[in-house]
This record gives structure tokens, sequence and C-alpha cells, in this order.
């Protein structure tokens, strides 16, 4: 690429856009020339990212299906590209499944649906929609929701592809990424898994959530590409068994 920015005068819709991925997406497309529009759930740090990257905010629980449909409905006009983050893994064995284990799996295929269906109308032809997956469901050792999660994202995006055709549906799949939010789940773990990872993938460092965001804007631009899913895990799953 020469100097131009990839996105100038360009919109993109960051859907849980206050950290990790969504956020380093957001900072990409800015630096590419775009507009950007953020939600998130909590107002006050969306509001120091909103001054940070110039961005228009809206704080809500993508959850709210009411709020999520009038957000779509008070866009200034139509976008060019939406991408969805995702919530992190929920790995949860067979036996120690409880019913709000599955109905939050099954509600993360229900809200991409529902977003499509919002999308669909809030997007340009030329524009894209852009779902977080992940390969670590793929194992199945990793429990039976997540893998069906894991297995379902790639087929919404094709079958989406289709129905929403001009627009341009993909699945970004990470492995571990080093994000705030993985510092959560792993607290006193993560330095460790870190080394881990450093010693063990192909590419002996760890996933950056910048590394996410460098191949989301390339989706945005490449126009040639939907229905496809495309893993960004540095090669955890050639060694992780």
């Amino acid at each position: 690429m020469t100097g131009e920015q990839q996105l100038g005068g360009q919109t993109v819709v960051v859907l849980g856009g206050s950290s990790g991925i969504g956020l380093e997406t957001a900072r990409r497309a800015r630096a590419e020339g775009a507009d950007v529009i953020l939600t998130a759930r909590d107002p006050d740090r969306l509001h120091r990212i909103g001054l940070e990257l110039g961005a228009s905010i809206a704080a809500f629980d993508l959850s709210d299906a009411d709020r999520l449909a009038r957000f779509f409905a008070n866009l200034p006009g139509l976008v060019d590209h939406v991408l969805v983050s995702g919530s992190g893994p929920d790995y949860v064995s067979f036996a120690e499944l409880g019913i709000d284990d599955i109905r939050h799996g099954v509600d993360r295929i229900v809200l991409s649906v529902q977003i499509a269906r919002l999308a669909k109308d809030a997007l340009q032809p030329t524009g894209s929609l852009l779902l977080i997956g992940g390969t670590g469901g793929r194992r199945p050792s990793a429990g039976p929701l997540i893998s069906a999660v894991t297995a379902a994202m790639p087929a919404l995006a094709r079958s989406l592809a289709l129905e929403l055709a001009p627009i341009r549906v993909n699945v970004i799949a990470p492995g571990f990424v080093d994000t705030p939010l993985s510092a959560a789940i792993l607290a006193d773990g993560l330095a460790a898994r870190r080394e881990q990872l450093r010693a063990t993938l192909p590419v002996r460092r760890v996933v950056g959530p910048e590394d996410i965001a460098d191949l989301a804007v390339d989706l945005m631009r490449n126009t040639a590409v939907t229905g496809a899913t495309f893993d960004i895990d540095g090669g955890q799953q050639l060694v992780e068994y």
C-alpha cells in the first residue's frame, strides 16, 4: 500500500469498541481515514475513548434488543462497515453446563443474526459486516457449547453472504489474544500463558488485538472477499491439543 488512507471517506461502526479487539480496530480504522461510531456498555470508558479517537459514541448493552434497533435506526446515514466484537470464550464442560451457560451460547448466534438483520438496511451496498468468532472451540475438549458456537459462525457467515449480497459478510477467528479480557480471565496465570505461547506458537510471539485490527481493516477494504472465515491464531491450532 502507498501512503493513501485505505478507508478515507468511509464510516465504520464498531459494536463493543471500548477495549481489546474492538478498540484496536476503531483506532486502526480512524488512522486509515474512517469516521468511527463506537458502542459499549461502560459510558465513562466509552466517553474517554470517543474523545481520544474523535469518534461518535452510544453507550448501551447489545443484549438490549430494543436499544440495539434504535441505535441502527438513528444512524446519521448509510455506513460502510460494521464490526461485531466478541465477548470472549466460554469453556464449560458438559458436566458443568447450566441453563444460563446454554442460553448465553445461543444468544451469541441470535445476536449475530439480529445485527445482520439491522445492518442490512444500514450498510452501503459496497459495505461489509465482520463477525468475531474463534478457533479454540474446534478442539472437542473445549466443551460442547463453545464447539457448537464456533462451528456455527462460519456457517452463518456463508449463509448471510448470500442473503445480504452485495454486502460482504466475513468471520475473523482468533485464538488467544492478549487483551484486557484475557487478563481478567487468567488473572495470575497471564504471564505463564504468554510465556507458553511464545515458546510453542510457530510465530514465536503472542497475538495481540492490533493483529486482529489489521486483518479487519484489510477485509473492509477488499471487496472480493465474502462468506469466508479467517483464522488468526499464530498457528495455535497446530500445536495445542
